[in-house]
């Protein structure tokens, strides 16, 4: 069948099963935080996930076809967007119908063509050769129930601060199947996410989370920040209260059996398979949505509700995936704040980190209340690669300011000397190219507005 006939006829299946949905209670709409300090023009420019290689098997490709963040939406999908926006309390029972052979063509092409194989040894180019009937083969697969999801490939990559975080990387059908899903389930969630989460959405950029964090905290009375850190959030992830999430919106039980797999799939480790009772393996095309799914549900609508019922004062709250800061007008507020969010994270098997998780005075007034205090200068935090500081613009007026955090700045340096050493009798030409693209892409992302750079010597001499 010609590729724009069958478009036009899984186009004309959206529609005819729209019937086939039914409602329960859903939450309150969202609250979003004012973005007008942009950076970079405003634009997401910094897309490589700076610190955090959630997505690194399968980031932007680039070429003729679509990118992960444009995989092209049929009107099937696209009427289901519209029943997610009008019924927040929808459930939709039948959504694999949209998986079809052009979506997983998309899906396919939306993939890395350099990503590293997994347990199936299959590279992006091999599949391609005979891409359609192998394609149409995954199809049936898919739709008969025949498909079976492979252990992911465990492998692990260095820190900042010296550990290692550990990756999996999925078989390359695994990841078509799973990129096919992320766009049908964004249709749903993307009406529902809040404002305040940046981390892995479309259209939305750590540069914009920074951007958002910066107004709140200049434009709002912030006095106290709470930065929070999740332990082991992707590999404490608990399977049946996802699964139980997924559920408010999904009844498709079709889709359902889908997650289901993967989560159960393991992983491999040199060459031994291991069982992963919880957690979603960091390095998956379904991992950021889901972690998304699961904390909207856990943090975003709780912190909505919070705020609403229960601060006396001013709160601001910025998340992008597992990392959030949060401010507040009144210590009280903080600190009762925070032994309730100990709570919430422990009914989801969940908990924050003791060392990493601080409360700080922080914002326009702190500078004052410390000085008049005897107490010095205020405290700062990390987020998103930046420690951000309590500081003056050139006019004497308040401002956040920021510079790279210097374990990361040192930690660069010093792979930057190791491979200049490695590469000390290339041609001089070629190093500095390759010097080049290091640098610009340092400066990709942090040469933003209200950034300072102090350059670690020891860390080069």
């Amino acid at each position: 069948m010609p590729e724009a006939n069958h478009r036009d006829r899984t186009a004309g299946e959206g529609k005819s099963h729209t019937s086939r949905m039914y409602v329960s209670e859903e939450s309150d709409s969202g609250i979003s935080v004012p973005m007008n300090h942009l950076n970079k023009d405003g634009k997401p420019s910094a897309e490589g996930e700076e610190g955090r290689p959630l997505v690194k098997e399968n980031t932007h490709q680039s070429g003729t076809h679509s990118t992960q963040s444009e995989v092209r939406v049929s009107q099937g999908l696209a009427g289901v967007r519209r029943a997610a926006r009008k019924r927040k309390e929808m459930k939709f029972t039948a959504l694999l119908h949209h998986l079809t052979v052009a979506l997983l063509r998309d899906s396919f092409y939306a993939l890395k063509r350099r990503a590293a194989p997994g347990v199936d040894g299959i590279t992006w180019q091999e599949y391609e050769t005979g891409l359609e009937d192998r394609l149409a083969d995954l199809h049936s697969r898919v739709h008969r129930g025949a498909y079976r999801a492979k252990p992911s490939r465990r492998v692990y990559i260095p820190k900042p601060d010296g550990r290692q975080r550990s990756l999996g990387v999925a078989a390359l059908e695994d990841k078509i199947v799973q990129q096919a899903v992320v766009t049908i389930l964004n249709q749903i969630y993307e009406e529902d996410f809040r404002g305040f989460s940046y981390g892995f959405r479309s259209g939305r950029s750590q540069h914009q989370a920074l951007d958002a964090l910066y107004v709140a905290i200049t434009r709002k009375k912030v006095n106290w920040m709470l930065d929070c850190d999740i332990r082991g959030f992707f590999d404490n992830l608990s399977h049946d209260w996802l699964l139980k999430l997924v559920q408010h919106r999904v009844a498709d039980r079709r889709i359902l059996r889908l997650i289901q797999k993967w989560l159960k799939a393991g992983v491999m480790e040199e060459g031994e398979w291991k069982d992963t009772e919880m957690g979603s393996p960091q390095g998956s095309v379904i991992s950021p949505l889901l972690a998304n799914i699961y904390l909207h549900y856990v943090f975003d609508l709780w912190v909505e509700a919070w705020r609403r019922k229960c601060a006396h004062g001013d709160v601001i709250a910025v998340r992008y995936a597992d990392d959030n800061v949060l401010g507040f007008q009144h210590v009280a507020d903080a600190d009762r704040f925070l032994e309730e969010f100990r709570e919430r994270l422990r009914k989801f098997g969940l908990e924050l980190h003791p060392d990493k998780t601080r409360r700080i005075e922080f914002g326009r007034f702190s500078e004052i209340n410390r000085k008049q205090r005897g107490e010095g200068k205020p405290e700062t935090f990390d987020f998103l690669g930046f420690t951000h500081i309590s500081g003056k613009d050139r006019k004497g007026s308040y401002a956040v300011k920021r510079k790279t955090i210097n374990k990361r700045m040192r930690a660069k340096l010093l792979e930057v000397k190791q491979q200049l050493r490695r590469r000390m009798h290339e041609p001089v030409a070629r190093n500095g190219k390759w010097l080049r693209s290091i640098v610009q892409g340092y400066f990709n992302y942090h040469a933003v507005p209200g950034t300072s750079t102090v350059c670690p010597h020891s860390a080069i001499g």
